[in-house]
């Protein structure tokens, strides 16, 4: 494509912050230390972590650099950089978070295919850029449109990116119409993470971000749009992405009897300690993140020192200074809220977390009942184990 290119080697790759654990070298996946992701409520860009399928792509001239849109439309277009900075700019404060967050604890289960996450592939950013449903009324898809005339139900976004499970092609997925056309769902094409430029890492120079949407359908690099029929058939959501119950395995799975999933489950985790901790008897702070998808807030965290027998609220919060109400209209909707809670520790114990949403969503408590064999989706309770003194482990 003119003006930007995508390598087919990994010489050419951005730099990363030292402090990143790195779970996948070619490509490079990658995901900061759990501490990090609550010194802010905005994640750190450096901190933020990274998933990709191939090289990063290059832009050589961002001149030349363009979207084609087209499909299932009156009038296809090519949209350039100025043409969308042109629109109106919207700031939305997102939590983006990989399907495959905590699946290295899924995979302890059973074994599952795929990165091995901890708990820190999340992070939470200000996205700035214009919404899609501006862009698509340029091409004459009116708002609030679930399907166009020539009968266009889905928005399809193609990447640079190219990716060895579309055999060398680009990325690519799909969200509806109707959410891609509604200025309520802002989904943006995004040119800027936390008021600065995109990095090459995060889509540099236009991404899609689809809040309240597992991380895979925020396409990055992007190179097209296009308005079809029926859910794009891309890899990542015709043989990926789907949530399968325990019994399905590699020799009976059936791809076509799943849906592609779009919004993550409700999902908490306890960042302010490791999975095995050693302290001092007394007081300790619990912290940690909470999130659910579809724009669903957090109405409760619930802490328990004793392996789930007892819990107790912890306290949330976004913006500091600001008291954070799951449904209020001075809260992000579609950002996580940070968790906090001062717990007495006398003795070895294990800690969990759970949170709950406003429609009454709650986490499992067992990851069992949720293995998958592709290790998507692991919203069980966290729990972390602590040994007073220096007790052997």
């Amino acid at each position: 494509m003119p003006g930007i290119r995508a390598p087919s080697t990994y010489s050419e790759e951005p730099p990363r912050h030292p402090s990143l654990i790195i779970n996948s070298k070619e490509p490079f996946n990658a995901e900061p230390p759990r501490s990090a992701l609550i010194s802010s409520y905005v994640t750190h860009v450096d901190m933020f972590y990274k998933r990709n399928h191939g090289p990063i792509p290059i832009v050589d001239d961002i001149e030349s650099y363009h979207v084609d849109v087209s499909g299932l439309i009156g009038s296809p277009k090519k949209l350039y950089m100025r043409d969308i900075r042109s629109l109106p700019k919207y700031n939305v404060t997102a939590t983006l978070q990989c399907a495959g967050n905590r699946r290295t604890a899924m995979s302890k289960v059973k074994a599952v295919r795929g990165v091995g996450w901890d708990i820190s592939a999340i992070g939470n950013a200000v996205w700035g850029g214009a919404k899609l449903a501006d862009v698509l009324e340029i091409v004459g898809v009116p708002k609030l449109t679930s399907v166009t005339q020539s009968d266009g139900k889905h928005v399809e976004f193609v990447s640079i990116d190219k990716c060895k499970e579309e055999k060398g092609g680009p990325y690519k997925a799909s969200i509806p119409l109707s959410q891609a056309t509604s200025p309520e769902a802002d989904v943006l094409l995004a040119y800027e993470m936390n008021w600065e430029p995109l990095n090459r890492d995060h889509g540099y120079p236009l991404r899609v971000v689809v809040p309240g949407v597992i991380g895979a359908r925020s396409v990055k690099w992007l190179d097209s749009i296009n308005i079809i029929a029926e859910p794009c058939q891309g890899f990542f959501m015709a043989k990926d992405y789907k949530m399968f119950p325990p019994s399905v395995n590699w020799d009976n799975i059936n791809w076509d009897t799943r849906r592609p999933q779009m919004d993550f489950p409700v999902q908490s985790a306890i960042c302010s300690l490791e999975d095995v901790n050693v302290i001092a008897p007394g007081k300790v702070k619990v912290c940690g993140y909470a999130a659910s998808g579809g724009g669903r807030g957090i109405e409760r965290l619930d802490i328990s020192i004793d392996g789930g027998k007892n819990w107790f609220e912890a306290s949330r919060y976004q913006n500091p200074g600001i008291p954070y109400e799951a449904d209020g209209v001075n809260s992000d909707k579609w950002a996580w809220v940070l968790f906090e809670a001062i717990v007495d520790i006398t003795s070895n114990t294990e800690i969990a977390a759970k949170a709950v949403d406003i429609a009454g969503n709650v986490q499992p408590e067992s990851v069992e009942t949720i293995w998958n064999l592709r290790g998507i989706l692991n919203t069980s309770w966290h729990k972390v184990q602590v040994r007073v003194g220096h007790s052997n482990m």
